[in-house]
């Protein structure tokens, strides 16, 4: 019995000793397009968004990045018979980011990222018919922080899989033509928004 525990310790030493080192560099981000429609109501609801990412780690299991993308949303709705409703939203994003990664196996990392995500864009509203015919257009910067648990898997010295769950994070949205500004809080893990990305590491 002492044997067994003496192995399984020095198996969880030799595990908890594989480290990413300092000057690691890796390609990762993330793209999605999600879309819903209800042809019962004419209701159809668009959401595209990429942001390619880079990393660097300044230190072993410690790493910083940027993340730069562009996200477009869009929702269609008739109100009434011929009179569709369109509002659309695009952004430029930045995402500058710290990430600090723990071991639990030789091939397998849990991470905890501090983010500060920045968008600047614009919101659009349609609306047309036979006797409508309205458009308005108000641009919008927002800001936030977050923090995201996730957990990386390394297929091999080059090829890891990454998943993120939930986030615990802020943001506050101001539109520049409008005395408007939106505060958003978000805490929790949710098994519902878990995502998932590849990343290339150059050196491990």
């Amino acid at each position: 019995m002492k044997k067994v525990l003496l192995a399984g310790a020095i198996a969880l030493f030799g595990l908890s000793n594989a480290q990413i080192a300092k000057g690691t560099t890796y390609l990762s981000g993330e793209i999605n397009y999600t879309s819903t429609q209800d042809n019962n109501t004419d209701y159809k609801r668009e959401d595209f968004k990429i942001t390619p990412t880079v990393g660097y780690f300044v230190g072993t299991n410690l790493a910083v990045g940027l993340g730069v993308g562009y996200t477009n949303g869009s929702t269609t709705n008739y109100f009434v018979e011929d009179v569709k409703t369109k509002t659309t939203r695009d952004a430029f994003v930045i995402k500058p980011f710290a990430r600090k990664y723990w071991t639990l196996a030789d091939k397998l990392y849990i991470f905890g990222q501090l983010e500060v995500p920045m968008e600047f864009g614009k919101d659009k509203r349609e609306v047309s018919g036979d006797v409508t015919n309205i458009n308005t257009e108000n641009k919008f910067t927002s800001i936030g922080v977050n923090v995201k648990p996730g957990l990386d898997y390394f297929l091999n010295k080059n090829w890891s899989i990454e998943a993120t769950v939930g986030e615990f994070g802020y943001k506050n949205e101001k539109y520049k033509d409008a005395d408007k500004s939106t505060d958003n809080f978000n805490f929790g893990l949710n098994l519902s928004s878990v995502t998932f990305g590849v990343k290339y590491v150059f050196g491990k």
